[in-house]
């Protein structure tokens, strides 16, 4: 569906859907998202406090340290994971497959390459690695500036209770936040990577009750393909700072803990800073913008079924050759 022939740096990091391999290889493809909070979000993993991190930060000569918001990994794969499950089954015909830990089909396109832990199936004992890589992401600013904790209460119908668990004080992420973010895909085709593209386009909540809170908008700022993974988040995160740091007259104290970035501004530094340690000797090629254009455009339309369809062909050869191992 992809061919190389059209799009020559997608070979760089991807495998033909004919080449799936059990055996790890080298080929990464790293989609670079700026997160951004469109309303309140919770990301906690204790149900009440945020978790922070102690980091260091050094521009023009100034070192400083401050306490970054996380978005802890798994808070972004759960949330993918969910939102795949579901596309799949409005595009995929005879799709029973679910988040039920131990009871997914390991069939469809999602589980082969998400991964999943061995089957409850007696017939199908495998345990598949998943192939998408996520990282905890930072927030650009103190926790003093985008976290706040508000009081949540669940009061049930009676006129008076006595106080009850259900009351509680959680922390909340303030709307514009961002995050910087990396996902990282190895030996995917260009089908799954389309796939992914368009769980991160469509996929608008993350965190604790997602069904109420947590509204995200995803920004797809660039897609790198070749042989190595590239900078982690917090490597990002510190070198946007940087950015922001050298354009402005304020000190970094003055610049994690002022008012919210401009998304745009922040997307721009955050390519900047990929590019630079591309240039730097990561074996890494950014993939041009029409390409990256095609593969949205096809996962975020009609075409996705294609594509899943596609995939699901690859996927069954993929686990028929590992079971007859």
């Amino acid at each position: 569906m992809f061919d190389y022939d059209t799009y020559p740096t997608l070979e760089r990091g991807t495998v033909h859907r004919d080449e799936m391999t059990t055996q790890p290889q080298n080929n990464f493809t790293n989609i670079l998202v700026l997160r951004e909070l469109e309303s309140h979000a919770v990301f906690t993993t204790d149900g009440q406090s945020a978790d922070l991190a102690d980091v260091a930060v050094s521009a023009d000569g100034q070192r400083e340290t401050y306490l970054p918001g996380l978005m802890f990994m798994r808070k972004q794969t759960g949330s993918d994971r969910r939102f795949a499950k579901a596309l799949q089954r409005d595009y995929l015909d005879d799709i029973e497959c679910s988040m039920k830990v131990n009871e997914m089909c390991q069939k469809c396109p999602e589980c082969i390459l998400y991964g999943s832990a061995a089957s409850s199936d007696a017939d199908q004992a495998l345990s598949i690695t998943s192939r998408v890589m996520y990282d905890t992401a930072y927030t650009l600013r103190d926790a003093s500036a985008v976290i706040d904790e508000k009081f949540q209460n669940a009061p049930g119908d009676d006129y008076a209770k006595k106080a009850q668990p259900t009351i509680r004080e959680p922390d909340f992420f303030e709307p514009g936040t961002l995050f910087p973010s990396v996902i990282t895909l190895r030996d995917a085709t260009p089908e799954e990577l389309a796939f992914v593209l368009g769980i991160t386009k469509k996929n608008k909540r993350y965190g604790a009750t997602t069904s109420r809170l947590g509204r995200v908008k995803n920004h797809v700022l660039g897609v790198y393909t070749g042989s190595e993974e590239g900078p982690a988040n917090l490597e990002l995160t510190r070198e946007v700072l940087s950015r922001l740091q050298e354009e402005s007259d304020e000190d970094l104290k003055e610049i994690v803990a002022g008012s919210a970035f401009a998304p745009g501004a922040v997307s721009d530094h955050l390519l900047s800073a990929f590019d630079e340690q591309v240039s730097n000797g990561l074996d890494l090629e950014r993939v041009p913008e029409e390409t990256v254009t095609d593969l949205l455009d096809a996962a975020t339309g009609d075409n996705l079924a294609d594509v899943l369809e596609t995939q699901r062909e690859a996927s069954q050869k993929f686990i028929d050759s590992a079971t007859d191992e």
